[in-house]
């Protein structure tokens, strides 16, 4: 075993790492390290004093359960759970891989199980609406024109809120298509609708901060990046002006965008490659909601039911 450094130095390393070797997505990261410094933290309260790589090799099955028992009382969700762990892991690994620990119990631990979940997409007249009324809400022009950019490109493209606002000024839609990098740093690209490179340039017009090719396309008021969070409260306040369910976040119109496809007569393959799923039973799901929703209506309409 190589001289150990301080816990510190090996977190900082592995958030290195996760950045610089892994690709990770600013969201992944973000995710990775609120959930490990929240173990560690839990951690300290267990053992009863500052943790170092040393407590972590030596923790066993039981210790690890009653962390993630204790984040389940917390409320958090077994898909949640699957995260947690996999950061955990994600740690774990880095640090055998520099020699730092090991510790095997980790790897015996299995991930919480849940029913797999289906999407829940707005339907068309209900997403017509919402962008309608993000474009005539009371908030500045320009920010009016930034929200609405940013969810015309979700429901328009398909893209994940990290996708959209990773874009920079030269990598908005200009043209009938548009490349970007995706999860799992893989590339892909989707078409784009008329309506998206209107709604972005409306928005470019409109913007009172500069944009040049390296800036981010879409700004907060502070003159940064967009943080993820102005859209997911821009979306909470449409959902309650239009009494949406709770499932009617950002991420529902991607689920919208494919929904959409599929009942306009796309095929599976091609809604994988503009959602850029690694998997085609990730696709599959909206197959699932449409057979779900063929069920409601037989059970709701037919003279047997």
């Amino acid at each position: 075993m190589t001289i150990r450094p301080p816990l510190s130095q090996a977190f900082d390393n592995w958030l290195g790492w996760l950045r610089h070797e892994k690709k990770a997505s600013p969201h992944t990261i973000e995710a990775y390290e609120r959930d490990v410094r929240d173990f560690l933290e839990f951690i300290s309260g267990y053992i009863g004093g500052i943790v170092e790589l040393e407590d972590l090799e030596n923790l066993r099955l039981a210790d690890f359960r009653a962390y993630l028992a204790q984040r389940r009382q917390g409320g958090l969700t077994a898909s949640s759970l699957r995260r947690v762990l996999s950061s955990i892991r994600s740690f774990y690994k880095r640090q055998e891989r520099d020699g730092y620990l090991h510790n095997p119990y980790l790897k015996t631990l299995r991930s919480p199980r849940s029913g797999a979940r289906l999407p829940r997409p707005l339907n068309a007249a209900d997403t017509r609406e919402l962008l309608q009324k993000a474009t005539t809400a009371t908030e500045p022009l320009w920010v009016r024109h930034r929200d609405t950019a940013v969810l015309t490109l979700l429901y328009g493209c398909g893209l994940r809120i990290g996708e959209a606002l990773s874009l920079n000024f030269d990598d908005r839609p200009v043209s009938h298509t548009l490349t970007l990098i995706g999860k799992g740093n893989k590339e892909r690209m989707v078409p784009v609708l008329p309506v998206v490179i209107e709604a972005v340039e409306a928005y470019v017009c409109e913007c009172p901060f500069p944009l040049d090719s390296k800036s981010p396309l879409f700004i907060g008021r502070q003159g940064r990046r967009l943080n993820a969070r102005a859209i997911q409260l821009k979306m909470q306040n449409l959902r309650r002006n239009m009494n949406l369910p709770e499932t009617a976040t950002p991420h529902a119109l991607r689920h919208s965008f494919a929904t959409h496809l599929l009942a306009g007569g796309s095929d599976l393959r091609s809604i994988q490659e503009l959602l850029g799923h690694a998997s085609l039973s990730s696709t599959q799901r909206y197959t699932d909601l449409d057979v779900e929703k063929l069920l409601e209506v037989y059970d709701s309409s037919h003279p047997k039911s």
